[in-house]
């Protein structure tokens, strides 16, 4: 499929230009189709400055998600022809006008797809309504406050895209790999010392059971290399299948969770090896990351790549000098070529925190840093029935090197969904974009 083209007029503010990039990136992470700018073709989409979704304080992945896929051909999912199995449209509390929206047609194409409630093209129970009432009733009634979303694109959204454009592959998605039923995903092991990598479904000392599935009925798999034994240097090698970059921007990210209840003086380094060709079985190898500290649980860490030519990534998982009583363990391994977020914020058993937190309470991020070296905090105000959240600029190293007041640059907040594919993630994002000319009442700089 060509990538199609599109052009984003000059009436957009910044910030919802920024969140239409994001979504793309979306698009090209779980379907097979990719944006290009309008160089001079005749048919390509437009996005402009009007009274429309995309405006200034909706600029909302799940909006431009739905109102692209619009463009791309999909219809409302209540406009099924066979909706009237899954809701009830009141038509006596839509308001004047507008009833012709909740039109059913016998010809949308919906590829014996089940009705999906959280179609990102579904409508809210409440949307149009008149004032008297809901404007639509689902028939099965724990979907009734979930219809609406405008968070992502759902499964089965995606689903329908890749079968209306006859395709299976993804633009931007490498690999993931959560060793489920104890496959290794076309991933090999070797070791340097005579502790290997095992897959096993928990370690003593920890973790007790996968990162995919948690403490549950069913005992799922992970790698683990010990460091219990052996000499200092001692290594063990996990090694993915051959992949080779596929977008012309040659970034990726490399996400993955890991557990360390060793010693303090281990190692996990994260190399990529580049090969010259389908030939070369040596290739190159370059130092990416690497992860000390132990860990009391599992924990989420994202490494930037940058690799040019054919490639595969390989954990090694490295013996220091101190007495260890554990190891490394990894899981949910996945890789796009996309962007890694600048930041991670983690906060464990989040519902038990909030519950027991005094609220309304105040909680802050450790300082973070941008690419460009901007140093930034997230505070979480925690209320009795919701929360918000706001970036802070703070002090930072870089900061006698940088432009202030830091104008035009766009935060990106992610709420991650707990589902560990992200092809199958449906993550809340919220952006917002700097703007040197919006104070607030007492003086400081907002944003948009």
């Amino acid at each position: 499929t060509p990538p199609v083209p599109y052009l984003l007029n000059n009436d957009l503010d910044i910030n919802s230009k920024g969140v239409i990039l994001r979504a793309f990136d979306q698009f090209r992470l779980k379907s097979c189709i990719d944006f290009k700018p309008r160089d001079s073709e005749d048919y390509y989409i437009s996005v402009k400055q009007l009274n429309g979704q995309i405006q200034s304080g909706c600029g909302y992945i799940g909006i431009v998600e739905h109102e692209f896929l619009h463009a791309l051909g999909f219809y409302h999912e209540q406009s099924r022809y066979d909706r009237d199995d899954y809701v009830t449209i009141n038509f006596e509390n839509i308001l004047e006008g507008l009833v012709n929206t909740y039109t059913n047609y016998n010809n949308v194409n919906v590829f014996v797809l089940p009705y999906d409630y959280l179609s990102v093209m579904h409508y809210g129970n409440n949307d149009f309504t008149n004032g008297n009432g809901s404007t639509i009733i689902t028939k099965d009634p724990k979907f009734q406050n979930l219809i609406g979303q405008r968070v992502e694109m759902s499964t089965s959204d995606v689903q329908e895209l890749n079968l209306l454009y006859k395709c299976s592959s993804s633009i931007a998605f490498k690999m993931y790999c959560g060793f489920t039923n104890g496959t290794m995903c076309q991933m090999n092991r070797c070791s340097k010392s005579g502790n290997g990598w095992e897959m096993v479904t928990g370690v003593y000392g920890g973790p007790s059971s996968d990162h995919t599935n948690l403490p549950s009925q069913d005992a799922g798999y992970f790698m683990y290399a010990s460091t219990e034994s052996g000499q200092k240097g001692d290594s063990a090698w996990l090694e993915t299948k051959r992949m080779s970059p596929q977008r012309k921007c040659r970034v990726q990210c490399l996400q993955f969770y890991y557990y360390n209840n060793g010693s303090q003086t281990d190692e996990l380094n994260i190399w990529i090896r580049e090969f010259q060709d389908k030939w070369d079985s040596t290739g190159s190898r370059y130092l990416m990351g690497q992860i000390s500290p132990p860990t009391s649980r599992w924990t989420l860490h994202h490494v930037p790549l940058n690799a040019t030519k054919q490639f595969q990534v390989e954990f090694e998982v490295r013996k220091g000098a101190g007495n260890s009583t554990g190891g490394f363990s990894i899981d949910d391994i996945n890789l796009s070529e996309l962007e890694c977020p600048d930041g991670t914020w983690q906060i464990n058993n989040f519902e038990r925190f909030w519950n027991s937190t005094h609220t309304p309470a105040l909680i802050y991020s450790p300082r973070q840093y941008s690419s460009e070296g901007y140093a930034y905090r997230v505070a979480l105000y925690l209320r009795q029935t919701d929360f918000g959240v706001y970036v802070q600029l703070v002090s930072g190293v870089y900061d006698d090197q940088l432009q202030w007041p830091c104008p035009q640059r766009q935060f990106t907040v992610q709420m991650v969904d707990q589902n560990p594919n992200i092809q199958l993630q449906m993550s809340r994002q919220t952006s917002l974009t700097t703007d040197p000319n919006l104070l607030t009442s007492t003086g400081t700089f907002a944003e948009t």
